[in-house]
C-alpha cells in the first residue's frame, strides 16, 4: 500500500539546515552529505520558507536565533500553513530558554551546541524516518476518506454498527429492514472499502479518526 511505497522516499529526502553563520552552513552541508543525504541550507528563515515544499519528505535543523524572523517565527509561520515537517533545534547554551519554548511549539528535538556529529545524524534520521511516516498516513488516509465518501448513506449507517460490534441480525432490528439487506450492505461497503475482514474495516475506521499507526497489508 501507500505506506510501502512511502518507504522508498528515503533516498529523496533532503535536510534543511537554516543558520545565519556560513561556516555551520558549511560544516553541516559536508557532514550531511558524507552520509548520502540531500542538504538545502538557508541564511533566513524566509528563504526557507518562500522554499520549502511540504511534499518533500525531510526535517529542519533550525538554529533559533536568526537575523529577521527567528526560529521561533518559522515555526509559527510553518504550524499557520499546515506543515509539520520534524524540526530539531540546535542552540548555544545561551539559547536553551529560547530553545525550550521551540519545543513547546513542537519541535522534536533539542541540541545543545557543540553536539557531536553522529549525535546530530543520529536525530536527522529519526526526524526524516518520522517525517516519511507521517507522510504515509495522511496519504493512506485521504485513500480511506475517498473509499468512504463513495458510500451511500445507508451503507455508512450499517459500517458504523458494523465497525462498533453489531451484527448483521442485531442491525437488522435496529434499522428495522431484513437481515438479507443488512447483509447486501455490508458486501457492499466492504467492497467499496476495500477491505477483507470486519477486523480490517475497524482497523481502517479508526484510522480515519486518528489513529497514529499506518495500516498494513497482511
Amino acid at each position: 500500500m501507500v505506506v510501502a511505497e512511502a518507504m522508498t522516499t528515503q533516498q529523496e529526502a533532503t535536510v534543511f539546515v537554516v543558520d545565519d553563520d556560513p561556516a555551520i552552513r558549511k560544516s553541516l552541508r559536508w557532514l550531511i552529505e558524507s552520509v548520502g543525504l540531500k542538504v538545502q541550507t538557508h541564511e533566513l528563515a524566509s528563504e526557507f520558507l518562500e522554499s520549502y515544499s511540504p511534499d518533500r519528505p525531510g526535517c529542519l535543523v533550525l538554529d533559533v536565533r536568526i537575523p529577521g524572523m527567528s526560529g521561533l517565527e518559522l515555526q509559527e509561520k510553518l504550524r499557520e500553513r499546515g506543515y509539520d515537517i520534524p524540526v530539531i533545534i540546535v542552540s548555544g547554551y545561551g539559547d536553551v530558554p529560547m530553545a525550550v519554548r521551540a519545543m513547546k511549539a513542537g519541535a522534536v528535538d533539542f541540541l545543545e551546541k557543540p553536539v557531536s556529529d553522529q549525535v546530530l545524524l543520529d536525530y536527522i534520521q529519526k526526524g526524516i524516518e518520522r517525517d516519511i511516516k507521517n507522510k504515509a498516513i495522511r496519504l493512506q488516509n485521504k485513500e480511506l476518506l475517498e473509499r468512504k465518501a463513495t458510500l451511500t448513506r445507508r451503507e455508512l449507517e450499517v459500517m458504523d454498527y458494523v465497525v462498533s460490534g453489531f451484527s448483521s441480525r442485531e442491525i437488522a432490528e435496529k434499522l428495522n429492514v431484513s437481515f438479507k439487506t443488512v447483509e447486501a450492505h455490508r458486501a457492499k461497503i466492504m467492497k467499496k472499502m476495500q477491505a477483507k475482514s470486519v477486523p480490517k474495516l475497524i482497523q481502517m475506521e479508526l484510522q480515519i479518526q486518528g489513529t497514529p499507526a499506518p495500516i498494513q497489508d497482511r
